[in-house]
């Protein structure tokens, strides 16, 4: 578990660092760019939609595994502008439990 903490952390801080950079490079708005990449049918674009649904799975796996709670559902959503950062510090924080084993972090309680 040490070593899936460790490569939580190296990813959420390689994504920030990243994101700081290219936000003070070329702006914060990031969603158009987003927009526009999808509308130019590239590999860009492409790449933006396979994300897209990578987002929405991940934020649906997240509110199910919290029983489609109201904080459940809060979550899945926050994982659509969150992305990685989000659900890195999600995992991390699930691997802290007493005696948690990976089985426990991704199915929960079910």
């Amino acid at each position: 578990m040490k070593t899936f903490r460790f490569f939580l952390i190296a990813v959420f801080a390689t994504v920030l660092a990243y994101t700081f950079q290219v936000g003070n490079t070329h702006g914060w708005s990031f969603f158009s760019p987003f927009i526009d990449d999808i509308k130019s049918m590239t590999w860009a674009g492409q790449f933006n939609v396979d994300f897209s649904f990578f987002l929405i799975f991940t934020g649906l796996w997240i509110a199910w595994r919290n029983k489609f709670s109201a904080t459940g559902i809060g979550l899945g959503l926050f994982t659509l502008v969150g992305g990685i950062p989000f659900v890195s510090v999600y995992l991390f924080i699930l691997s802290l439990k007493d005696n948690t084993t990976m089985k426990e972090m991704l199915v929960g309680e079910n």
